[in-house]
């Protein structure tokens, strides 16, 4: 996932946005991806993501039952594969 650094940023805008994570309980990077998304007019779809993540997991665990001895070899050249 992509990253960003800011900087110079205003002390007051480090502050509103530090406050509003604390009521939102959230981090300090999930609140500022929270409020750029509600600037950029963007809906931020956490719900969706959380789904599909799951059933990723969901997945691989079903595929692990099906090994007697784990074998990272499979993983590894699977994950170079693609």
């Amino acid at each position: 996932m992509p990253s960003i650094q800011v900087r110079d940023l205003p002390e007051h805008i480090y502050h509103a946005l530090k406050v509003a994570a604390k009521h939102a309980r959230r981090s300090l990077s999930q609140q500022a991806i929270i409020s750029l998304a509600k600037g950029l007019d963007i809906p931020v779809a956490y719900q969706k993501r959380r789904e599909i993540v799951l059933l990723e997991i969901e997945k691989n665990e079903s595929r692990l039952k099906g090994l007697s001895q784990l074998d990272i070899t499979v993983f590894i050249r699977e994950d170079r594969d693609r």
